[in-house]
């Protein structure tokens, strides 16, 4: 049975103030096309399906019309399930419909019967887990002791093993962060510490668990347990990563082959590092020229409206960073976020990185006297 497996979507996703949802609808072009050309027997898609759980219009438009392409024009069975970016119930309406149609929509954890597909070897048996909150589980009868997402989820898929049907193959489709595996900066946390992960050995019995929450490809336990990854790049520290789907062969015997598929993302997404003055110049023949990108500037001089200047030559910079180094290679405090640093710390980075000396007491005293009565002016307009 060939299978197309895919996770986090992330439909209606922003990055840097931009919409991405043009790119994904190129992207998401590429999957359809690739479900029909590979003739699958069905399409997973584990969690995450929309970034936020009240997801703009276009975003709910574009997972309509992607799913009326895959179900009603191709004729092929989509299973999909709700993440920890997803509301539930929103992901899972319709649902009892839908499955007539070969559309299975599972957000909440009142109805884990599985779809029932065959093939010239016979039956395998997919299973929707939707992500697996300890607080939802607790809730449900039996699994008052699930205390974490290690005992959440150890309890639900006992509870599917129970239900396996000799010589059937099973497949399980859930959302969950699997130690061993590799984070993204762009992932949200499930929990606080290290509470949020499963151990694999959690999976046994299943021949395929194709996995969603982890925006990097990769596979666990030898190839059994799977992630797709993130449909597109969402931040920047995944310049670097290749962004695919996964097309998964089961055989008889349960044995399994993943083949990773590409997808060309409309807009690339890339960093570019050096002097101002250097990309500056250079931006016209730079392959990257039309890539989402950050900036690094090494520039240790004060620059006049860099970001202006920089994005007439590269019109979709989003991020500017200056990341000047010291002699030991390491970045120096004024290239860190400014969002994370308090206002007298600024003004002493700013004043340093300006005049070349860093502000004496008369100046910082003044500087904290200004910034209280401002701050006193603020709170009296909210009043």
């Amino acid at each position: 049975m060939k299978l197309l497996h895919t996770a986090d979507w992330h439909l209606g996703r922003y990055l840097h103030g931009r919409s991405l949802i043009e790119d994904q609808a190129h992207v998401l072009d590429q999957l359809v096309a690739l479900a029909r050309e590979r003739a699958v027997d069905a399409v997973l898609v584990a969690g995450d399906v929309f970034d936020r759980s009240v997801p703009p219009a276009e975003a709910v438009a574009l997972l309509d019309d992607v799913l009326a392409r895959l179900v009603v024009g191709c004729g092929i069975p989509v299973v999909m399930i709700a993440g920890n970016h997803d509301s539930a119930e929103r992901i899972g309406f319709g649902g009892r419909v839908s499955e007539r149609q070969g559309l299975v929509l599972r957000g909440t954890l009142d109805r884990l019967e599985p779809l029932v597909l065959a093939d010239a070897h016979g039956e395998v048996a997919i299973h929707p887990l939707p992500y697996a909150d300890p607080v939802m589980v607790r809730a449900l009868p039996g699994h008052d002791q699930a205390g974490d997402h290690q005992q959440a989820m150890a309890g639900l898929l006992d509870d599917l093993r129970r239900g396996f049907v000799a010589g059937r193959r099973n497949v399980l489709v859930a959302h969950a962060f699997v130690a061993g595996g590799a984070e993204s900066e762009s992932e949200r946390p499930l929990s606080v510490g290290g509470s949020g992960q499963v151990a694999a050995d959690s999976f046994v019995g299943f021949d395929y668990v194709a996995l969603g929450h982890l925006h990097r490809p990769q596979s666990i336990a030898g190839g059994r347990i799977h992630y797709a990854g993130s449909l597109l790049k969402y931040s920047f520290n995944e310049a670097a990563h290749d962004k695919s789907v996964s097309l998964v062969d089961i055989a008889a015997d349960g044995a399994v082959t993943i083949e990773r598929v590409a997808l060309a993302p409309l807009r690339d997404l890339g960093v570019l590092r050096g002097g101002f003055a250097g990309l500056l110049a250079g931006g016209d023949d730079a392959p990257a020229r039309d890539y989402y990108l950050r900036a690094e500037l090494t520039d240790t001089v004060p620059l006049l409206d860099p970001m202006a200047r920089l994005r007439e030559v590269y019109p979709n910079l989003l991020e500017l960073q200056f990341v000047a180094l010291d002699a030991g290679g390491e970045a120096r405090a004024g290239g860190r976020d400014h969002r994370q640093r308090a206002p007298t710390e600024l003004f002493a980075a700013f004043y340093q990185e300006l005049i070349g000396e860093a502000p004496d007491d008369a100046r910082m005293a003044a500087f904290e006297a200004v910034l209280a009565t401002l701050m006193r002016r603020e709170r009296e307009d909210a009043a």
